[in-house]
């Protein structure tokens, strides 16, 4: 079984030449994205459909780091913004209306514990899940093998090293569950300061 196959089954690899190759064309089409107008986001949105292959409407603004792009499969209206990382060694599937931070860093790889098994260049890469309308606070880190649920909002400079549920607030190093997210929340857009009568008016026609 080639290297290759060994990564795509989540098995224990090594990156060789082959694996190397698939990662040139990515950084390739990184680095225009990386060095372009920043203002002309109209070609920011074409590198970042070539990069992530089947996407609709997505965004990244950058500079953006990832090794593959074509592991990250995103779903409608996908943000994120300055300095994400996501090392999609494995999938990594997000779904509709979500949205990240700066510095928001996914990660699907890793190596072993042990130095003797790290020191002979096996490593791993364990897929993430990211439901729809998550949002994704600042400076977080998603380890490998994580899923977060639907309609949930990671707090700023959390470490999610476990599976999160629907409708929560979480929070934290490690994250944790907050508190459940619910229909009350929907009239705060920070903390206590409620919409005014004009947003409060529109929201209010939203499904």
């Amino acid at each position: 079984m080639d290297n290759i196959e060994r990564r795509d089954r989540e098995m224990a690899y090594i990156s060789d030449e082959s694996v190397m190759e698939e990662q040139k064309a990515c950084r390739r089409i990184l680095q225009r994205l990386n060095t372009v107008d920043r203002s002309d986001f109209d070609e920011i949105g074409k590198i970042v459909k070539e990069l992530l292959g089947k996407s609709d409407g997505a965004f990244i603004n950058p500079p953006f780091y990832c090794d593959y792009g074509s592991h990250i499969e995103v779903g409608k209206n996908f943000f994120a913004n300055y300095n994400c990382t996501i090392i999609d060694v494995a999938k990594v599937k997000i779904g509709d209306n979500c949205q990240m931070a700066p510095n928001v860093a996914v990660y699907t790889a890793g190596h072993p514990i042990h130095p003797v098994s790290r020191n002979s260049l096996y490593e791993y890469g364990i897929s993430v899940t990211i439901g729809d309308n998550v949002w994704i606070g600042g400076n977080t880190v998603i380890m490998p093998g994580v899923h977060i649920g639907s309609n949930t909002v990671i707090g700023a400079g959390s470490v999610v090293t476990k599976d999160i549920p629907d409708w929560v607030v979480a929070a934290g190093n490690p994250c944790r569950v907050i508190r459940q997210i619910t229909d009350e929340d929907k009239k705060y857009y920070y903390k206590d300061r409620e919409f005014d009568p004009e947003a409060w008016e529109f929201i209010s026609s939203l499904k």
